[in-house]
């Protein structure tokens, strides 16, 4: 068994600048690494939560990694204590809320569009009633 320290995805995404801006702003990121011609790698200093950026068609990854990712079918989730609140403040940031606040499935959450196209759920999980 190969024991590990952590885990993160790595996103093949152009415009790391802006990704970098979004996250720092928006979530309070840091960013750890960066290299705006290569990598940019962001740790929340309040969870842990580690987030990867590699630029498309770097000289020196192989071919699997040259091609940016397509967004569709991706989602991250991040759980906020009170979802109501972060979606004011998503709307107060103007970040583009590609779905609107709900409640479903135990959750109250919503969600905001990045600037690689990856699609984030704010979510705070509820209590549900017993039946």
């Amino acid at each position: 068994m190969i024991e590990f320290q952590s885990m993160f995805p790595v996103v093949v995404a152009p415009n790391l600048a802006a990704i970098k801006q979004f996250y720092v702003s928006a979530f309070g990121f840091e960013a750890v690494f960066y290299d705006p011609s290569f990598y940019l790698h962001l740790v929340s200093p309040s969870s842990g939560v580690q987030l990867g950026f590699l630029i498309p068609n770097h000289p020196t990854q192989p071919d699997f990694l040259h091609t940016k990712m397509a967004a569709e079918g991706v989602v991250i989730s991040l759980e906020v204590q009170d979802a109501t609140n972060a979606f004011a403040e998503a709307k107060a940031m103007n970040l583009n809320i590609v779905m609107p606040i709900k409640e479903e499935w135990g959750q109250i959450h919503f969600m905001v569009e990045d600037p690689a196209g990856m699609r984030i759920d704010i979510v705070e999980h509820i209590e549900q009633p017993e039946h």
